[in-house]
């Protein structure tokens, strides 16, 4: 098992790519608390695992919230004794294009998708300090690389993403603690299932491997990163989108 006797803290682990890694890291030993704004999906994901024979804990939080993020933290170190590994995979979307983008639009997808990351990877770098080691991996995207119409927004918080992660490698790679990020390209999401099917056709005409990605696929990026595996991988932006960006 590549995380036994690890804790994790996914947030966002109630759904899709979220839940998919809650599994993964479960399967392989790994202590996972399924962190979510919604309690009934994140209880599901945790009937899931312990079903499973797998150990998991639910504990809601608003990552837009500093104060909930710091309880979330402390109870999880509280509890396991350790906190090994934070997965900042919680995020939204409220596309809009830049004539029309109001501004709760943009200050929402700023607040879970930015700060969110920014107050989790705080409360939790505090605890991985003081034990010397840790995985750090945020979820950024393509969109966050490459911009894409209409999400001026959550382009900006995943460009962001990146920044702070090369940020991070650097002042937490001294501590022991490795900081990475994965750029998904076009899932098989909830929030996909929302897009026209015409639209869909030409997001899969545009990857060389004409599919979109299963969560999946980003839960083994995921797993690679927390694992010892990934070692000596610190401030990389691995790219999981089919070769879209070829």
């Amino acid at each position: 098992m590549r995380l036994k006797d690890k804790t994790a803290v996914i947030t966002g682990g109630g759904n899709g790519i979220g839940r998919e890694t809650a599994l993964t890291f479960a399967r392989e030993g790994s202590n996972v608390v399924v962190a979510d704004f919604d309690p009934e999906a994140g209880k599901v994901t945790v009937n899931s695992i312990r079903e499973s024979g797998g150990k998991a804990a639910f504990q809601q939080v608003d990552v837009s919230d500093q104060a909930n993020v710091e309880t979330l933290m402390k109870t999880v170190h509280d509890t396991f004794g350790s906190l090994d590994i934070l997965v900042n995979n919680a995020g939204i979307t409220d596309d809009g294009m830049l004539a029309k983008l109001g501004r709760d639009s943009w200050q929402r997808v700023i607040d879970v998708n930015l700060s969110g990351v920014f107050y989790c990877t705080q409360a939790a770098a505090a605890y991985m300090i003081e034990q010397g080691s840790g995985k750090i991996i945020s979820a950024s995207s393509i969109s966050g690389v490459y911009g894409n119409i209409g999400q001026t927004n959550y382009a900006a918080t995943k460009a962001g993403v990146i920044g702070m992660t090369k940020t991070w490698a650097k002042e937490l790679g001294r501590k022991g603690i490795n900081v990475n990020a994965i750029a998904p390209g076009f899932v098989e999401t909830g929030m996909v299932e929302k897009v026209p099917e015409k639209v869909i056709a030409q997001m899969v005409e545009k990857v060389p491997l004409k599919r979109l990605g299963k969560p999946s696929d980003i839960a083994k990026a995921y797993l690679y990163l927390a694992s010892s595996d990934a070692d000596y991988v610190n401030g990389t932006i691995l790219h999981v989108d089919g070769g879209i960006v070829v």
